[in-house]
């Protein structure tokens, strides 16, 4: 465990946008964990554990390798085949990307939202390397933010070299989809036909008593010139999230603006989750934004779908907390975001001693607000239906700290950017939006016995549109069979 944490203050001024862009740029193996009151960013050692990865992820929080702050990554889908187990009815499918990657963290810039930033490393004092570190960052980021690093390039071969990075940290990306002029094509996994058959067949379920309530996913796919960076600019502006995140990992981006918690544990082992179930869009005019608002407040269907998720969580909770610990604080509460109105209850509890923040993954991954209930009919409903592995999607991101605290979101409201498997060209390289890429989105939304089939349908388009926009796409393309 690390025994030391060192700060240093890096005064006002600093935003997170132009200190990643500054610091880490196109680079691979980067994360910037976006939104709330402080943005973290830096670079990382990939950490991806081929198996038995909740093993791997107790064993190196327990025994890093050397001084660390946290695990910086993501949890995709297909992890529950640990979790939960693989079930006789399911496709035994597997995701094209790990079920975990994460960065072994021991150095990062902290920016707050008021200008304040601070770096932050794993050590007992600036000595070493870690010294040489904490002098170059502060000299990029100084001459990123006043612009003043080329005026040094005379002045000796050290600050020759900084005033180059500098140059080319903070001169504006390349922009290949506005010189291109070419929209991406939005091709949809399933058509809305298919999409209705498949609500169709599980309010069926439902009414066979094979499950409550069933959280039906489809997927949305992109190929073309993609440049993650320049996407998650667009996403931050046009959806901004308190979960938002920025996560590059090989040649894997993970661009997000989640409004989910899935767990959030305390070094007091103190832990919560904050499940999401009910959406409606937002309206220009503020009387009818608050009758839109009220109408979710009051939706039986809504308030029926959520209350089935805490239940699950609670149930899900109690295997490894405290007896008695687990409570609901917070019940249909409806949030607000920049396009949507959502329905949110939050579930505590205190974690039993000798347990951490990965029994706490354990007992609960999936979310239930992504499965449905009763959790394991509902996976293997929806495997047969949806006929593909979700991959990072419907997963989790966020980071394991040294001290035992970890923030972990739901991967919704995001994107997924990797190579382009029909392509020849090479996308895992620093310069990656040089060539092309495909983009994945998933989405979807919780179906009962009383969804009205077209308004499930609108509403996943509705959580897809910032998404689809972030992308550039001009307009989203009918949907067609894959």
């Amino acid at each position: 465990m690390t025994k030391g944490v060192l700060r240093h203050p890096l005064g006002d001024g600093i935003r997170a946008e132009t200190a990643f862009h500054v610091l880490c740029g196109q680079s691979t193996d980067v994360f910037w964990l976006d939104g709330g009151p402080t943005s973290y960013l830096g670079a990382g050692e990939p950490f991806v554990p081929a198996d038995g990865v909740l093993g791997a992820l107790r064993g190196e929080l327990s025994a890093p390798p050397r001084p660390s702050l946290a695990l910086v990554g993501w949890l995709g889908y297909e992890l529950l085949a640990e979790t939960v187990g693989t079930m006789p009815g399911m496709g035994g499918r597997t995701s094209p990307h790990p079920d975990a990657a994460f960065l072994r963290v021991d150095r990062l810039v902290a920016v707050h939202s008021d200008g304040r930033a601070e770096l932050v490393a794993a050590g007992e004092r600036w000595e070493g390397e870690l010294e040489q570190w904490r002098l170059r960052t502060i000299q990029l980021l100084e001459a990123g933010v006043t612009g003043d690093g080329a005026d040094r390039a005379d002045a000796g071969s050290a600050d020759a070299e900084l005033a180059a990075a500098v140059e080319r940290a903070t001169a504006p990306p390349p922009d290949p989809l506005r010189e291109a002029h070419l929209p991406l094509e939005i091709i949809w996994r399933d058509t809305d036909a298919e999409y209705l058959a498949k609500i169709d067949a599980c309010q069926s379920a439902i009414r066979a008593g094979d499950a409550y309530v069933l959280n039906l996913t489809t997927e949305i796919t992109a190929r073309g010139v993609i440049d993650p960076v320049a996407v998650y600019r667009e996403l931050r502006q046009e959806s901004p999230s308190e979960y938002g995140a920025l996560l590059r990992i090989g040649g894997v981006s993970l661009l997000s603006a989640s409004p989910e918690v899935f767990l959030e544990v305390g070094a007091d082992g103190r832990v919560s989750t904050s499940p999401v179930k009910g959406t409606r869009a937002r309206f220009p005019d503020p009387a009818a934004d608050a009758r839109e608002a009220e109408a979710l407040a009051d939706d039986p269907k809504e308030r029926a779908e959520n209350t089935m998720i805490v239940d699950l969580m609670r149930n899900d909770l109690t295997r490894v907390c405290v007896p008695g610990s687990v409570t609901v604080p917070s019940f249909l509460q409806v949030e607000t975001h920049p396009h949507v109105h959502q329905l949110v209850s939050r579930v505590e509890g205190m974690l039993r001693e000798g347990l951490g923040a990965v029994d706490a993954v354990e007992a609960t991954f999936p979310a239930g607000s992504m499965t449905g209930t009763p959790k394991r009919s509902a996976i293997e409903i929806l495997d047969l239906l949806e006929d593909r592995a979700r991959g990072l999607y419907a997963g989790a991101f966020g980071f394991f700290a040294a001290d035992g605290r970890a923030e972990l979101a739901m991967t919704i409201r995001s994107i997924v950017v990797d190579s382009d498997g029909d392509s020849d060209s090479d996308t895992d390289s620093d310069s990656s939006y040089n060539g092309r890429s495909r983009a994945t989105i998933g989405v979807g939304g919780g179906i009962t016995a009383l969804s009205v089939p077209s308004e499930e349908l609108a509403e996943t388009k509705l959580k897809a549109a910032a998404l689809v926009r972030a992308l550039r796409a001009t307009e989203q393309a009918a949907p067609t069979a894959p």
